[in-house]
């Protein structure tokens, strides 16, 4: 068998490639495959003479920007992919990310160009003059977000900011930034701690960490999206009042928990509109009322399925009707539950109140127990 020729340059730029980045950049997308080649292009312009090193981390992208990055990494070493199946949200791919990678510092940055990957270099040297975060802010001298912000985007990031600046009292000024740096072992000392689920993931590396972090900002202007469509709904803006009660909370509560009984008390209203609405037809108070637990059931159902277990979302006509059917049972359990807790308060200790929200939590919890191992379990 002839040898292949002795090539020494392909073993040098085999080791240069196998030493560790400096900088690892973490990009989740999800369906940004418009977007990517020219994401790379602009970063390696402004990392000019940085070892660096780009992990697109990918949703199972209906567009396949997770082959498009693959393909980059063939042209390209210093792109990877991480291809995520089976499970969604920018939180938990922005952590599997952070996690996967060795460099000492790790930054975060969105595929969608709307981030200016010009401060990199800036950001970069705050962090190696010994910063432990740095946050490209919109809110800071240099900076704005007026073009790339509709007024409802930018009412819905002002209330959240104010609410995370109020909870963890931080002092820098856009804790709803998803454009930051940080020395990479933080992350890994939090990681645990971290809520896989939501959108915003550095008002939560705040409240995990095990110390105080010595931040600073960077100014820059949030740019006007040219391709793809913003993930930014009145959902981000819920999943981030969750995470900052969860973090109140010291972590007790889950943040699907918190989801799951605003969800159950928004039934209340649906259940109490129901009943006197056909009271108002004039049908009896039995049929009446039966009416209105049937409706109320239906609509948690639908809005958990939105919103509590969007990342486990049942799709299909079939499976949401059997979804729905166990959701009956599942809530006719929590209701016995309910029932027999209270009374065992009630005929021990005589507290009708204690007795009755006593009798709440535990169907709540009995609830969100079953539904998650039931109704939206994952396979």
């Amino acid at each position: 068998m002839q040898l292949a020729e002795f090539q020494p340059e392909k073993i040098a730029r085999s080791k240069a490639c196998a030493l560790p980045a400096e900088l690892t950049l973490v990009i989740p997308t999800f369906n940004e495959s418009a977007n990517l080649r020219e994401l790379v292009r602009r970063v390696d312009v402004a990392l000019n003479g940085v070892d660096w090193e780009m992990i697109v981390v990918d949703d199972n992208s209906p567009d396949r920007t997770w082959a498009l990055a693959k393909d980059f990494s063939r042209e390209d070493p210093r792109v990877r992919c991480l291809r995520r199946v089976n499970r969604r949200g920018l939180a938990g791919a922005c952590i599997e990310g952070m996690l996967a990678s060795a460099a000492p510092i790790v930054a975060v940055m969105d595929a969608d160009l709307q981030h200016d990957e010009s401060i990199l270099p800036k950001m970069l040297e705050k962090i190696r003059g010994g910063a432990d975060l740095v946050v490209g802010s919109r809110h800071v001298e240099g900076g704005s977000a007026d073009d790339g912000f509709s007024a409802r985007r930018a009412a819905i990031s002002r209330f959240a900011t104010f609410l995370a600046k109020k909870a963890l009292r931080a002092e820098f000024s856009d804790l709803m930034s998803g454009f930051f740096m940080l020395r990479r072992e933080i992350v890994e000392t939090c990681a645990e701690n971290l809520t896989p689920a939501g959108f915003k993931i550095l008002a939560d590396l705040v409240a995990s960490a095990p110390r105080r972090l010595k931040v600073e900002e960077v100014g820059y202007t949030f740019r006007e999206r040219t391709a793809g469509e913003s993930k930014f709904d009145i959902k981000v803006g819920l999943d981030f009042i969750g995470l900052m009660l969860n973090k109140v909370s010291g972590g007790r509560i889950p943040v699907r928990f918190i989801f799951f009984a605003l969800v159950g008390a928004s039934g209340v209203a649906v259940h109490m509109a129901t009943l006197f609405a056909c009271l108002a037809l004039g049908l009896d108070f039995d049929f009446a009322q039966s009416a209105a637990v049937l409706v109320a059931m239906t609509s948690n159902f639908f809005i958990n399925n939105a919103i509590t277990y969007r990342d486990a979302k049942i799709k299909g006509l079939g499976p949401i009707l059997l979804g729905l059917v166990y959701f009956y049972g599942v809530c006719a359990i929590g209701a016995v539950a309910n029932v027999g807790i209270a009374d065992l308060l009630f005929n021990r200790y005589g507290l009708v109140t204690i007795a009755a929200l006593a009798g709440v939590v535990m169907g709540s919890v009995w609830n969100f127990a079953l539904s998650s191992l039931f109704v939206w379990r994952r396979d």
